[in-house]
């Protein structure tokens, strides 16, 4: 998307406008003692009292002018050359300006610059997760042309068995099942990124859900289930439904969601008895594509997702320290207004 260009035509710089406005305003007392000097009868000179006064008057205007447009326009200026400069240099080129000037100003820097990071992050971000895809989608691709060329090619003199024809042809069926997963939870985590239309839900309306969709789970909500949160049902229901997958894929027979209301958000601890997650892997559970379970058909996108969609909603996630084979989960969501 080509940005939009503001329309090309002459404006006065910030500077100017201070220095007029300011000139105008001392322009008026000047305007009246010429106008009662010369409604006199006597001699329309002023004096060199007068004269004086006004030459004090239009130097103190010119100096607050002076300081005016050098603690606004000054920052204003060092704000644009470091928003060139991290169009060119990127995340390097992110750091604090010298002045400020005002607290407008420092504040509107600062907004600027978290915006910058979270730009910067998110290009980082899609290139790294660009990578993953090509990777992930290269090797069932892969092992599907392999397995189809030795079926092409098979020798007449060499005939292969049926058992070594149906590996092969499972083979292909396996990753074709593995690529269709990956394009299915590529499209979640698309929607994911949207958030959907806003609305409310409460953990009593998503724990029915869960112990239809995971009979093998024994799922217990604990504490404020009946406070509503800031978040459509569809998009609770992919939040929780993705964790009690996790859940019951790496053995566990129960799943608590324990809910504490605050003043803003509510925090919902996730927690299973299933085997746990190495310290290992901890730091790395969040990366899209990361699965010890791939042999399984495991994605690695499902936690992805659930961050993405809670992100969506000015939420988050985090795994807390558990203490024997449990997982637990912290999500903060904010409350309903």
């Amino acid at each position: 998307m080509t940005a939009p260009r503001v329309r090309t035509k002459w404006r006065p710089p910030l500077a100017l406008i201070v220095y007029a406005v300011l000139l105008a305003v001392m322009t008026l007392p000047v305007l009246i003692i010429i106008w009662f000097r010369a409604t006199e009868t006597a001699s329309i000179r002023m004096t060199p009292a007068e004269t004086g006064a006004l030459v004090v008057v239009l130097t103190l205007t010119l100096a607050v002018a002076y300081v005016l447009a050098r603690t606004i326009t000054r920052p204003i200026n060092a704000l644009i050359a470091r928003t060139e400069e991290i169009s060119r240099g990127g995340k390097a080129a992110i750091r604090p300006l010298e002045r400020y000037g005002t607290r407008e100003i420092a504040t509107l820097s600062q907004s600027f610059l978290d915006l910058a990071g979270r730009l910067v992050d998110r290009t980082e971000y899609v290139r790294s997760f660009a990578a993953h895809v090509s990777h992930e989608l290269k090797s069932p691709l892969t092992a599907i042309r392999g397995a189809a060329e030795l079926l092409r090619d098979e020798q007449s003199d060499l005939p292969m068995s049926t058992a070594q024809r149906l590996r092969f042809l499972d083979n292909i069926i396996a990753d074709g099942e593995r690529l269709d997963a990956l394009l299915s939870r590529l499209r979640d985590l698309a929607q994911a990124e949207l958030a959907m239309a806003q609305g409310e839900t409460s953990l009593e309306d998503v724990l029915p859900v869960l112990r239809k969709r995971f009979p093998g789970l024994e799922v217990f909500g604990l504490g404020d289930t009946l406070g509503t949160v800031a978040l459509p049902f569809e998009a609770a229901d992919v939040v929780f439904a993705n964790l009690a997958e996790n859940a019951a894929q790496h053995g566990a027979s129960r799943l608590e969601l324990e809910v504490a209301g605050g003043a803003r958000t509510a925090t919902i601890l996730v927690r299973d008895n299933g085997s746990g997650i190495s310290e290992g892997n901890r730091e790395r559970i969040f990366q899209p594509f990361f699965s010890t379970r791939r042999e399984q058909g495991g994605t690695g996108m499902g936690l992805d997702i659930v961050r993405t969609m809670l992100g969506s909603y000015g939420g988050t996630i985090r795994l807390r320290q558990a203490t024997g084979g449990a997982t637990e989960f912290e999500i903060i969501v904010p409350l309903t207004p």
